[in-house]
């Protein structure tokens, strides 16, 4: 998920990712594409029959939520289901649980969900699952929930994907050889830990005229900068830096510039308007990996309809993603976020 998210360390999943060849829940569980679930004509009329609702309960809002939304929403009317209620709980635990407490009150068949807090949230999802509402899950999951009991399914990025499609564009970016940085996030979060584990395993496995010359954790956003100016007092012929998300790419951006430093290509997670505009000028970001925020909004729906009908989803689902750069920026921001490139970009591209 988003920058933000991951900046909220305290009240992420404390499970630690083992490396692995693909990408794997928070309880190790195999993923299914998204793109796997279906519904017949058959189960959809069912479905609008039962006249059913849902309420989305947010973490925050943002571009990515807004793109989910509006993936859920979509397929939502698609199956017959109606959202009653959409909150935000600004990243505040205690709001989302009092959001759970107002949005039961509208007795929806469904909620779409991203627990803050795996303690908290476990107490405050209660309710819910008592009364028998189908809850999908974004990403995490409440400590001591049970999958095909408390909830219906897990939904997130395609975390092997994102990391590999990563190493791929640094491949591409350095021209296949050469030495690069690696940023990773320094926290016990299975989302950043298999994306950043991932980029690293592709990079030593596929690429042998790379070499990773410096590692360094981070775990808040603002550390980026500082940890590439000290990076490339280290390493002054770095060819590139990894960074496992935008917001601290964005410092790691900052840094090269203050350096004087056009050489070093950027390679980060998740869209930003910065980081795509450097990228479309010609700056040093060479690629942004991005997930597909609709198509987890659509997944998440989908998943939602199979609870309502009683048919069982499978526990781990993820979603595609896709790498943008200067050459798809624009087809690249409607894939992920269904919605146009930012205004500051479009000028860009169009030599503004």
């Amino acid at each position: 998920m988003k920058a933000t998210f991951f900046a909220a360390t305290a009240l992420a999943l404390t499970l630690a990712a083992p490396a692995f060849a693909q990408t794997r829940g928070p309880g190790g569980e195999a993923p299914t594409p998204t793109t796997d679930l279906k519904l017949d004509a058959d189960e959809i009329a069912k479905l609008k029959g039962e006249h059913a609702t849902a309420a989305l309960l947010w973490h925050t809002s943002s571009d990515f939520v807004n793109a989910v939304t509006a993936g859920a929403t979509d397929t939502f009317a698609t199956l017959g289901m109606k959202v009653v209620a959409e909150t935000d709980a600004g990243f505040d635990p205690a709001k989302q649980q009092s959001d759970i407490a107002t949005v039961l009150a509208k007795k929806p068949n469904a909620i779409l969900a991203l627990p803050l807090d795996p303690v908290t949230s476990a107490a405050a999802f209660r309710p819910a699952v008592a009364a028998g509402v189908k809850i999908v899950l974004l990403s995490n999951v409440p400590a001591g929930f049970t999958y095909g009991k408390d909830y219906v399914a897990i939904v997130t990025d395609d975390l092997f994907a994102m990391g590999s499609h990563a190493a791929d564009a640094m491949a591409t970016a350095i021209g296949g050889k050469g030495h690069i940085g690696y940023i990773f996030h320094d926290a016990a979060y299975y989302v950043t830990n298999q994306r950043d584990q991932s980029f690293k395993k592709t990079i030593e496995t596929k690429y042998p005229d790379i070499k990773i010359v410096e590692s360094q954790g981070i775990t808040a956003p603002d550390q980026g900068e500082k940890v590439a100016q000290a990076m490339l007092l280290k390493h002054p012929d770095l060819d590139g830096i990894y960074v496992t998300w935008a917001e601290p790419a964005e410092g790691v951006l900052s840094a090269l510039r203050q350096a004087g430093n056009r050489h070093v290509k950027i390679v980060t997670l998740d869209l930003s308007e910065p980081l795509a505009l450097d990228m479309v000028k010609g700056g040093n970001v060479a690629a942004i990996v991005a997930d597909q925020a609709y198509a987890l909004g659509a997944g998440m729906a989908t998943a939602a309809g199979y609870g309502v009908l009683g048919k069982a989803a499978p526990p781990f689902l993820v979603a595609p993603v896709l790498t943008v750069t200067k050459a798809n920026v624009e087809q690249g921001y409607q894939q992920s976020l269904h919605r146009a490139a930012p205004d500051s970009v479009v000028k860009a591209l169009k030599g503004g």
